[in-house]
């Protein structure tokens, strides 16, 4: 069964059921879909390796896959235009073991349901047992672990620290794919000089 958190709607699932064994085929993992309004329509889809992290040239091999995909099943009756990228630094955790993965980062939570009088919890991941997400939240000055099943989150998301950005930079430095020389110039456009 698919997670809320990596599609929401019925269409949003709709395309994920589409676009998923698509995405597999190619090595790769489905964080997150998300058919997003607006004069045309934006269908998001973020993307990543099994052990983490994705290309720029990855994430244009996939949308040339999805879009061929697409044509065929034409599950979208209005134009759209169709993004792929990374989850990013300050990702969406959709799948049980991100909170796993990011044990000891800090995130938010959001509940679909009221929790003890709350749906938001912000803290520290404290990782995963069995199908409860477990967070270290700080209350009245004191530390407390609160366990939320996986099923009851609307929403998860890390939250941009210091710690995350130095740790992901590492990872793909780790990983080769950080290569410091390309970001020695940054170029930017001014537009027409008058």
């Amino acid at each position: 069964m698919m997670s809320d958190l990596i599609a929401k709607s019925a269409i949003d699932r709709r395309l994920a059921g589409i676009i998923t064994p698509v995405i597999e085929d190619m090595g790769f993992e489905l964080v997150r879909v998300r058919l997003m309004g607006g004069q045309t329509k934006t269908l998001q889809i973020m993307a990543e390796r099994p052990d983490g992290g994705i290309e720029v040239d990855e994430c244009a091999d996939i949308s040339g896959a999805v879009s061929a995909t697409l044509d065929v099943e034409d599950p979208i009756s209005d134009t759209y235009t169709l993004e792929v990228s990374s989850p990013g630094i300050d990702r969406p955790l959709t799948r049980l073991k991100d909170f796993e993965s990011f044990e000891g980062f800090e995130a938010k939570l959001e509940t679909a349901e009221l929790i003890d009088g709350r749906k938001r919890f912000r803290g520290v991941l404290a990782g995963i047992e069995g199908d409860e997400v477990l967070i270290n939240i700080e209350q009245d000055g004191e530390t407390m672990t609160v366990g939320l099943q996986f099923d009851w989150l609307a929403d998860a998301k890390l939250v941009l620290t210091d710690d995350l950005i130095k740790t992901m930079l590492k990872a793909r430095k780790a990983a080769g794919h950080l290569d410091e020389s390309k970001y020695d110039e940054i170029h930017t456009d001014t537009g027409s000089e008058e």
